[in-house]
């Protein structure tokens, strides 16, 4: 029995496994506190102290992106310490005369040397000098830093010199609660990268181990676990001193969720289409997970294992403004949870008309895309007026001649954006979308999933069973996992280095091993995953491939590596010489997984149909659209568009011209007619 739970930023999302059935609830967040929410949630869904609990959360990734956590410090080699200021020589804006970069999370004056230097073959040129930490350590005290970042050069070779570092500041300055090492965080080259890494963590992890024991006090006796953000599970204390490992642990268990439905009903290649309240998640899984090290939060880079998903900010909470030109902008800044989308009538702005700004949710809810008596299951009416004098302001604005076209136009601007990011993880990676199946989840992902699916030509869209929590599922069904690596610079036409990589392989596999049973997981139910960071010689960037199950198949290795440029750069030279980068292994236990029963045939038929209302697939004219109970449909169950679906967690919209079928496990499988023309026309 466990319970899964992400904290979202409009709603906290929460999947109970009794270990025979579901249960799904959701509770708005509380950003001052989420472990209010969460507290709140158990107990309203009377989890027994013997169950698990399984939780994605937003405390490190809201501390990054607000600049709101501990006072950090960095200590690096004499010589070294603007590296984090330097970083790398990209520009994110081509056209900006004057462009700015984001101060460091570590300002200047509390970024430390300490005479010591190894070289690039780990050897020790210069002995690390205790009396050169005496004047960082009183300053440290005297500043009153919370938590401190070690990064060495090569230290990934010689992490000798970072933990003697560590040893003297828990000895001497215990108010520090955190020492964070660059050699355990991320031992990899690239002095800049590994830095960062070193930095985050030393940033968030103090608010994060608070947060954690609060939370673990309040669900006592049961044992809390953490997603992370290559969706994998980890235990709490792990994730509290590690923290840079969740920062997308929300948005992975979606990734995780998607994957898993998919399987259920047959799937294999998908496209996650994640919209929430405040962004929309998307990720390209071809037939696996998609993982990647070259991940960034907040404007700076995090070389972490992590999922590859492609975040944009529009969400159902996106608020929509005309700028000076007179364009209409949908997102990226958000109502958030409170006061949230006109529509839900909270705070001193529902008796204030000017006080009220739309949403893409107001304009879903004015197209009737929304039905206000049947949202969360009827728990929470919406107001459709404070919808309509919301983006009464917008016609004024957008000169539009309605209020439906001002709606419609804020539904194609947040399309427009989704569309784009859809083709970002997909088209500009050279995958086409039209072989893929979008999965569409979220509390908004399905009302707006077959307009986008219509744009890109994607013929399928999946509708989980419960796509408004599938991010809390996917937490249920995650595997726990541990990731580990490490640099090694081979370069494979300088002759056999089977001796070097099949060393470093058994390093790392007798760490994972130890380390997994330390966590209590048998030998037998632990299972690794071995990949191999490769270039060409004289590269600057690499492709991460399978290794092969002979670690001595050099002609293997070198072909995965061939077709996997090919695929990503439309090129490959098999005349060139190929380098090993860097080794990473994936260690992960087997876990049971919920298995919910289908329907089966003795369940009693009812007439889905609850209703009609108009609704708007075009900006012209409304459609008389009947309203269908999902709850009512049972596998097997097919029908056609125009219908809005009506469930508990979400809205589903079929527009004309598509064809619904329910699946097993209850899942709902949308597909296009050929020849069906475009929402715009």
């Amino acid at each position: 029995m466990r319970a899964g739970i992400d904290t979202g930023g409009t709603f906290t999302d929460f999947v109970w496994w009794d270990g025979q059935s579901l249960r799904i609830h959701k509770e708005l967040s509380t950003p001052d506190d989420p472990s209010r929410t969460v507290l709140a949630g158990i107990a309203r869904l009377a989890v027994p102290a013997s169950a698990g609990i399984i939780h994605g959360s937003t405390v490190a990734t809201n501390a990054l992106l607000e600049r709101r956590g501990a006072r950090t410090a960095l200590i690096t080699t004499a010589g070294f310490a603007d590296v984090l200021a330097i970083g790398r020589q990209n520009r994110p804006d081509l056209y900006a005369l004057t462009p700015q970069k984001p101060e460091p999370l570590v300002p200047r004056r509390w970024r430390f040397t300490v005479v010591e230097r190894i070289n690039a073959a780990g050897d020790v040129l210069q002995p690390l000098e205790l009396d050169s930490l005496e004047p960082l350590l009183a300053q440290l005290a005297a500043d009153q830093i919370e938590s401190v970042a070690v990064c060495l050069l090569f230290s990934f070779l010689h992490p000798h010199h970072e933990q003697a570092i560590a040893q003297v500041i828990h000895s001497r300055l215990p108010h520090i609660t955190h020492v964070s090492l660059s050699s355990d965080i991320l031992p990899e080259y690239r002095e800049y990268e590994r830095t960062s890494a070193a930095v985050i963590n030393a940033y968030v992890a103090p608010l994060m181990s608070r947060y954690l024991r609060r939370l673990a006090a309040g669900v006592h006796p049961r044992p809390l676990t953490i997603m992370q953000s290559n969706g994998g599970i980890i235990p709490a204390g792990v994730a509290a001193a590690q923290a840079a490992r969740t920062v997308l642990s929300g948005p992975a268990g979606g990734v995780v969720g998607a994957r898993f439905v998919a399987a259920q009903a047959g799937l294999a290649d998908i496209i996650t289409f994640d919209m929430g309240g405040t962004s929309t998640d998307v990720a390209l899984c071809p037939g696996r997970l998609p993982t990647t090290t070259q991940g960034e939060i907040a404007n700076m880079p995090l070389r972490l294992p992590i999922i590859d998903i492609h975040t944009v900010g529009a969400g159902g909470g996106s608020l929509a403004y005309v700028d000076a030109g007179g364009a209409l902008h949908v997102g990226p800044q958000s109502a958030g949870a409170i006061p949230g989308p006109a529509c839900y009538g909270y705070e001193a702005a529902a008796q204030e008309q000017q006080a009220l700004t739309a949403t893409t949710t107001d304009a879903n809810l004015v197209l009737g895309r929304l039905d206000a008596a049947h949202f969360l299951g009827g728990a929470m009416r919406l107001r459709e007026d404070l919808a309509q004098q919301a983006l009464q302001q917008l016609v004024t604005a957008m000169r539009a001649p309605s209020i439906h076209a001002a709606a419609w136009g804020v539904l194609q601007v947040a399309n427009a954006t989704m569309e784009r990011a859809i083709r970002r993880i997909s088209v500009e990676r050279g995958h086409d979308p039209r072989h893929f199946t979008l999965v569409a989840f979220g509390g908004a992902g399905p009302l707006h999933a077959c307009d986008l699916a219509h744009s890109l030509q994607i013929p399928r869209v999946l509708v989980p069973a419960f796509p408004g929590v599938l991010s809390a599922l996917g937490m249920l069904v995650a595997a726990p996992t541990r990731d580990y690596s490490q640099t090694i610079m081979l370069n494979l036409a300088a002759g056999d280095q089977t001796p070097s990589l099949t060393a470093a392989y058994h390093d790392l596999a007798q760490r994972a091993r130890a380390e997994m049973a330390a966590a209590g997981y048998p030998p037998e139910a632990i299972k690794l995953q071995c990949r191999l960071d490769m270039r060409y010689a004289g590269q600057s960037h690499e492709l991460s491939v399978p290794a092969p199950a002979d670690l001595s198949d050099k002609a293997a290795t070198v072909a995965a590596f061939h077709h996997a440029h090919q695929q990503r750069y439309g090129y490959h030279q098999p005349d060139a010489p190929t380098e090993i980068v860097t080794i990473r292994l994936a260690a992960s236990a087997d876990m049971p997984t919920p298995r919910w029963q289908p329907s089966t045939s003795e369940w009693e038929p009812q007439e889905p149909r609850i209703g009609h209302k108009h609704v708007w697939f075009r900006p012209g004219a409304p459609t008389l659209t009947p309203l269908l109970d999902r709850a009512r449909l049972r596998s097997g169950d097919t029908f056609s568009g125009p219908a809005i679906l009506i469930q508990y967690d979400t809205t589903t919209v079929i527009p004309p011209g598509w064809l619904g079928q329910v699946v097993q496990y209850e899942h709902l499988l949308l597909q296009k007619l050929d020849n069906y023309p475009s929402p715009n026309q």
